[in-house]
């Protein structure tokens, strides 16, 4: 008779993603064509109502970022340069998954990925196209300024979508190299793990709820009365 393998081997589903982060993860890609598209059809108001949807997110976020489920946590998954270089000299050695939430490369690219976009948004909300359209914010800013934040926001829109690629990129590349199934957990929430693992600890979607009424009312008074 085989003998019973290890509780420590034994891999068991455990709940990785809260459902906001899930959301928001998956929100960005849809609200990045949007923003594009609206664009190139010329359906400005779509592209602001697109970006204060964003910038919505972008402060639910950076809130989770600090109250939310453990694995959304900075403190979690922010880890020294050194680390992330360290990690990825690993990158084409292939073995079992175990990272719970973000490895210490993924985290710094999560970091940069919000931090161009909170640039893309601030750019947008004081942008003009020298024509009828500007941002909320333009009204606070010398025109001067306002072309020159408006041609950020086309430069860092172009730094933002090769940012993205190489987020894909690297999510192909953990799954040729070493066999890491990244996209399933960030759709379920959950990821087999070795038993002996400890749980994340999870907040309660209500709090993530409340965060995010209090970023839309921001940005509501944002577009319409700052």
């Amino acid at each position: 008779m085989a003998p019973k393998p290890k509780a420590s081997a034994m891999l068991l589903p455990m709940p990785i993603w809260d459902l906001p982060v899930r959301l928001f993860h998956w929100m960005l890609p849809v609200l990045l064509i949007v923003s594009y598209v609206s664009v190139k059809k010329d359906m400005m108001t779509l592209h602001f109502l697109s970006g204060y949807t964003m910038a919505a997110l972008l402060i639910f976020r950076i809130a989770w970022g600090f109250v939310g489920s453990e694995t959304a946590r900075f403190s979690h998954f922010v880890k020294s340069p050194l680390a992330a270089l360290r990690h990825l000299t690993h990158f084409f050695r292939r073995g079992p998954d175990t990272q719970v939430g973000h490895n210490e490369a993924g985290g710094w690219m999560v970091v940069v990925l919000l931090a161009v976009l909170v640039v893309q948004v601030a750019t947008g909300l004081c942008a003009n196209d020298d024509g009828t359209t500007e941002g909320p914010l333009m009204k606070h800013i010398s025109k001067e300024l306002s072309d020159r934040l408006s041609l950020v926001h086309e430069i860092n829109f172009k730094l933002l979508l090769a940012i993205v690629a190489g987020h894909l990129a690297a999510v192909i590349g953990y799954a040729v190299f070493r066999g890491h199934d990244l996209v399933r957990p960030m759709v379920t929430g959950r990821k087999r793990l070795p038993a002996a693992t400890p749980a994340p600890a999870m907040v309660h979607p209500l709090a993530a709820l409340v965060i995010l009424a209090v970023a839309a009312a921001v940005m509501f008074a944002v577009a319409r009365y700052v």
